[in-house]
């Protein structure tokens, strides 16, 4: 390369370098004049441009129950906001919104004449109201979407659902429990004005950590549809105070049902008080009363101290303990095991339980799950409590092998006598199945865990069938016997202490049941409580037949079929009363109409439904009352039927035509009102 060319190479770099240069310079000048020069300038003009930022609800993830029923969900609904300074008009402007969103006019000018830039009038507004306010074209009046938390089955599963607050985020039960995975992503939106002095918004980025998730809960919202009406006919029966009933699959642990009274709408939770938010199931402890001879019978039979027929002596009711005189309801000589459970003998209790030895018995309390929380997972689960055997005096002892002077959850109850049903094993109980993510894809599954083995097959099936005396016609719980099947389970009747006395009370009680059925395979585990009942305060009289109503419907909806004994035999073999023969036989019939007839029945039992339930399985149906559904409950109802559906509107059905209760043989098609819920 000649010298020439190599100079006129090295010339042209150094004009492009100072090129470069120059540029470098001047931008670090001019970042110098900005920076430094005029910062003060710069900052005055971006905050008169800026006006604020607003943290946005994030959405949630819906929780479903088993079978995919929504239970609780997010909507997107209008919010309205105002921005002060740009409204010339501010009484004709308070005046129109006050007559559209029906808030009073003083209300809505307040805010208007404030010195903020920014204000909401009115949040999460129906979308008739919404879009009323927009035709109204009122200057510095505009609506942005929010979401809305909704419970479309009401006070369905209230207690365990829970609700959010006004920042949507979780204040009871699962809402405020799984939050962190119901939580959407947050959003943030920036108020800026532009060279014209006008507002905009600019949406900021998504916070988050995760997206939106979903719950699948192992209630059954048919089943607890059930249990919460049975149960709130029965506490107002009883003109009790309170009452409580829990649902459990005793094989895997799965919480199928779980009501409680006074219940509580969450949609409109603020117009209730917090009493009434309160779970009973894991917060309130209570003496078990008779309900623990179940499990001192257990241990009774697991140590081998005891066979089903050996012998005591219940001393015509009354047994002196030291100072200490023991009463029992009715008076009763010699009772076998079997007979101390089926009457309740509080002095055969005791001495069941001299046989065993309190030390003993008190490990199998633990064992049962009894002083310890169930692992359910729920805030503010009690763990209840049980005397140790180094401090405790010889009539405490006594008491608390017939229930008193220890205390339990319903929860603890329910699961204690799930292991009896399940051939021994204490189980942890559950109520969400599964988390799943907007994919679809579960992130989480919960599965049936055996907590330990607290008795052997053997023994748990000799303490079921000596449960099921106390459902017979000489038991304490007849009224829990349901016709077709064959249940055991035990009664409880407990007295409370009288806060200000700190005596036992003589007017107020707890009244239990809790039992399974079906004895040889049970299905259901279902435990009854109600507080402080009027008039006859027995768990046998006021809890039992909610164990018999919520039982019965369960079965018929899981489509189990009566057994064959059970409807037509009783009592070892003795044919039953022909009027107890033919409601078992007209249940059969129930069950039939209510699957449609498709059921493979043995052939005895339809030729006895034919016989004498003709009548219920040939009447005509019809039209089911709509009210309250979702559009694809309502959907799936009235298509199953053959009808044709008009709908109209959105949220809940809340109005239908024809009416619920005209016949099916005249209606072909029915149109169906619906609203948001309130």
């Amino acid at each position: 390369m000649k010298v020439k060319e190599k100079k006129w190479i090295r010339f042209r770099i150094y004009v492009v370098a100072g090129f470069f240069l120059l540029g470098l310079v001047t931008i670090l000048a001019r970042a110098y004049q900005l920076q430094i020069l005029q910062k003060d300038r710069l900052v005055a003009m971006a905050r008169a441009g800026y006006i604020g930022s607003i943290k946005m609800l994030p959405k949630r993830g819906a929780i479903y129950d088993r079978k995919g029923h929504v239970l609780a969900l997010s909507v997107e609904v209008e919010s309205i906001y105002a921005h002060p300074n740009r409204i010339t008009e501010k009484h004709k402007t308070a005046r129109q919104l006050s007559h559209v969103l029906g808030e009073r006019r003083g209300k809505i000018l307040k805010l208007l004449k404030g010195q903020r830039p920014f204000v909401w009038v009115k949040r999460r507004i129906d979308p008739d109201r919404a879009e009323r306010v927009r035709g109204l074209k009122l200057k510095g009046i505009g609506l942005t979407t929010e979401t809305k938390r909704c419970y479309p089955g009401r006070e369905i599963g209230s207690h365990l659902i829970g609700f959010v607050g006004s920042d949507n985020k979780g204040l009871e039960g699962l809402e405020k429990r799984y939050d962190s995975f119901l939580s959407g992503p947050e959003r943030t939106i920036t108020l800026m004005r532009n060279a014209f002095g006008r507002p905009f918004l600019i949406n900021g980025p998504i916070v988050s950590r995760h997206g939106i998730y979903d719950l699948i809960l192992t209630i059954d919202k048919d089943i607890q549809y059930q249990a919460q009406q049975a149960l709130e006919a029965a506490v107002e029966k009883a003109r009790a105070k309170a009452g409580h009933c829990v649902v459990v699959d005793p094989e895997t642990g799965e919480i199928l049902a779980m009501a409680v009274v006074p219940e509580y709408n969450p949609n409109v939770f603020s117009k209730y008080r917090p009493y009434q938010w309160r779970n009973r199931v894991i917060t309130d402890c209570y003496e078990p009363g008779s309900t623990m001879k179940a499990f001192l019978l257990a241990a009774c039979l697991e140590e081998g101290v005891v066979s089903p027929d050996t012998l005591f002596d219940c001393e015509q009711g009354e047994y002196s303990l030291g100072e200490h005189v023991i009463h029992d309801t009715h008076k009763y000589g010699v009772l076998s095991v079997s007979g101390i459970i089926k009457h309740s003998s509080n002095i055969g209790a005791i001495k069941l339980g001299q046989k065993v030895g309190y030390a003993k018995f008190y490990d199998y309390m633990k064992k049962f799950g009894f002083g310890a929380k169930t692992g359910l997972g729920l805030q503010g689960e009690r763990m209840g409590s049980i005397r140790s055997p180094r401090k405790i005096s010889p009539i405490d002892e006594a008491t608390i092998f017939f229930g008193q002077g220890v205390s339990t959850t319903s929860i603890q109850l329910v699961m204690a006598m799930a292991a009896i049903a399940n051939g021994g094993k204490l189980m942890r109980p559950y109520v969400v199945k599964a988390i799943v993510d907007e994919s679809g894809d579960r992130v989480m599954n919960n599965h049936p865990k055996v907590i330990r083995r607290v008795l052997s097959p053997r023994t748990a099936s000799r303490v079921s069938r000596i449960l099921e005396g106390v459902v017979s016609e000489e038991g304490t719980g007849l009224r829990a016997a349901i016709r077709g099947f064959r249940a055991a389970g035990k009664t409880g009747t407990a007295q409370k202490v009288d806060p200000e006395t700190r005596k036992y009370s003589m007017k107020r009680f707890v009244a239990t049941f809790v039992g399974f059925v079906p004895v040889d395979k049970p299905r259901l585990v279902i435990l009854v409580v109600v507080d402080e009942p009027k008039g006859m305060p027995y768990g046998g009289v006021v809890a039992a037949p909610v164990f018999r109503e919520v039982g019965l419907w369960s079965l018929n909806y899981l489509r189990i079929n009566p057994q064959i004994g059970a409807v037509v035999v009783a009592n070892g073999g003795a044919e039953q009363d022909p009027a107890q023969s033919r409601a078992s036989l007209i249940s059969y019939a129930e069950r039939e109409r209510f699957n449609g007839g498709k059921i493979n029945s043995p052939p005895e039992i339809r030729e006895k439904v034919k016989t004498i339930g003709e009548d219920i399985l040939g009447r005509s149906k019809s039209l089911p009352d709509f009210r309250g559904l979702g559009m694809r409950d309502v959907l799936k109802e009235a298509r199953s039927l053959g009808l044709k559906v008009g709908l109209e509107g959105t949220g809940l059905a809340y109005r239908q035509h024809p009416r619920a209760g005209s016949s099916l043989t005249k209606v072909s098609m029915v149109k169906v009102s619906f609203r948001p819920p309130t």
